[in-house]
């Protein structure tokens, strides 16, 4: 298993920051990353990520959640488990107003050797996303 993830601390409620996350229209607004999201954030829907990391080709990933307003999950990835990518959203709590995000991404399957080797570096797209997520967020505290 290989994964990549991020953590910030918000200066927005937990509702607002969860809102933002399952707003996928405004994702290209906030999120420099990705120039589209297709389709609607809620639980047992598809949506297609379209990345400026990797441009010209949308991600289809399936939208799990597990607890309404605070666990989130989108899984994509080959048939017959091949590769797998499984993206999970959290939001906590932090006291004071704040709320707690992290967000990891786990990748497993026969084939993840060989696609790691080709994967681009996801580190700072996931920190681009947290900071732009933050930044969302905080500004209609």
């Amino acid at each position: 298993m290989e994964f990549y993830e991020a953590v910030r601390t918000i200066d927005a409620s937990p509702d607002r920051v969860w809102a933002v996350l399952t707003d996928g229209a405004r994702y290209p607004h906030w999120d420099s990353g990705i120039e589209r999201l297709e389709g609607t954030v809620a639980h047992g829907q598809s949506v297609k990520v379209q990345s400026k990391l990797v441009p010209g080709r949308a991600f289809p990933v399936k939208v799990a959640i597990d607890a309404p307003g605070r666990t989130m999950s989108w899984t994509g990835g080959m048939p017959l488990g091949l590769f797998r990518g499984v993206r999970t959203f959290r939001v906590a709590d932090a006291g004071g107003g704040r709320a707690r995000f992290e967000m990891r991404e786990e990748f497993t399957g026969p084939l993840l050797k060989m696609i790691w080797k080709k994967m681009p570096d996801l580190g700072p797209s996931f920190e681009q996303f947290a900071h732009g997520l933050e930044q969302e967020a905080e500004s209609h505290a």
